[in-house]
């Protein structure tokens, strides 16, 4: 049974991810005004902005958006592949600048670094390497340090590192590799709880081994049986997300109580936001399946999550 007096820092969110989004338009997803409309009518107060120029771009409209349904944005997402070196960094400054002043406007301080991807996520197939040589190690985490603190000296976000299937760092020994290799008071990860299971990373033991570089969470679970077929297969994670490898909590891992108990003992205001990966999806399937892992959480625990009318 878990202590829910521990979890009241622990602050419920969900993302476009969750209902089907992975890119800024595609006729496959829902439009942004369904995605904000369903979230507030199943009860979230925060969320991501997702793919960058999915929601509206301009800080006054959204602002609007968001509070017309009663809703606050939380963090925002943007790939870069910085371990390409300095031409990937100061496109990365721009894309990442953009989303940080936005965010700022809208008085969110989180944005998440996603790697880039060594296969299309559209396809699956390669692009690049899996591996990358010590140069590109250096790259990558000299390149998150210097973005990081870019961000956080023009526009105050913070920026947080988000590990993630079919990039270069994924496994838990490339993720501690990378903690140790960054600057803690610029660099601190986004603990994706399905990224890492799917590589067989142990979530609890990030937590205990690095508590102060957990400073925002993404709550995902894997489906164990469709996780092994797509490692038995090598299927890109694209192609297993397409078979339903990510799932509801209840039928996933991680164990789910005991990762929201290990996170409230860090006893810190951290953002837990619902991502359920279902590109591409029929655009009627994601908002049952958000009011059910929504009350899931709330059972555990968590909030806040309204009841209607918002």
């Amino acid at each position: 049974m878990i202590d829910v007096t521990n979890l009241s820092k622990l602050r419920l969110g969900t993302a476009p991810d969750s209902w089907g989004v992975w890119f800024a338009d595609d006729p496959h997803q829902v439009t942004w005004d369904v995605y904000l409309d369903e979230i507030a009518a199943v009860g979230y107060v925060n969320t991501e902005l997702g793919p960058q120029g999915f929601l509206p771009q301009d800080p006054e409209q959204l602002k609007d958006e968001l509070a017309r349904r009663g809703l606050s944005a939380c963090g925002g997402t943007v790939f870069a592949g910085l371990h390409e070196g300095q031409g990937a960094l100061q496109k990365a400054k721009a894309a990442f600048g953009r989303e940080a002043e936005l965010l700022s406007a809208l008085g969110a301080e989180y944005l998440v670094h996603l790697p880039e991807q060594y296969t299309d996520m559209h396809t699956g197939e390669a692009t690049q390497a899996a591996d990358i040589n010590p140069e590109q190690w250096k790259n990558l985490v000299t390149g998150t340090d210097e973005l990081a603190r870019y961000l956080y000296e023009l526009y105050g976000v913070k920026l947080v590192f988000h590990p993630h299937v079919d990039t270069q760092v994924d496994t838990q020994q490339r993720i501690e590799r990378f903690l140790e290799d960054t600057d803690p008071e610029l660099v601190n990860l986004c603990l994706d709880t399905g990224h890492i299971a799917y590589c067989e990373g142990d979530n609890l033991q990030i937590i205990r081994r690095f508590p102060e570089r957990i400073t925002y969470v993404h709550l995902k679970s894997v489906d164990p049986a469709i996780r092994a077929r797509a490692v038995t297969e090598n299927l890109a994670l694209s192609e297993a997300v397409k078979l339903g490898v990510m799932c509801e909590p209840p039928y996933g891992e991680p164990d789910m109580p005991p990762l929201l108990e290990a996170l409230g003992e860090l006893d810190r205001d951290i953002f837990c936001v619902i991502e359920q990966d279902l590109y591409p999806v029929e655009q009627h399937i994601p908002l049952p399946i958000g009011a059910r892992t929504a009350g899931y959480y709330v059972g555990c625990g968590l909030g806040p999550v309204r009841r209607w009318p918002y």
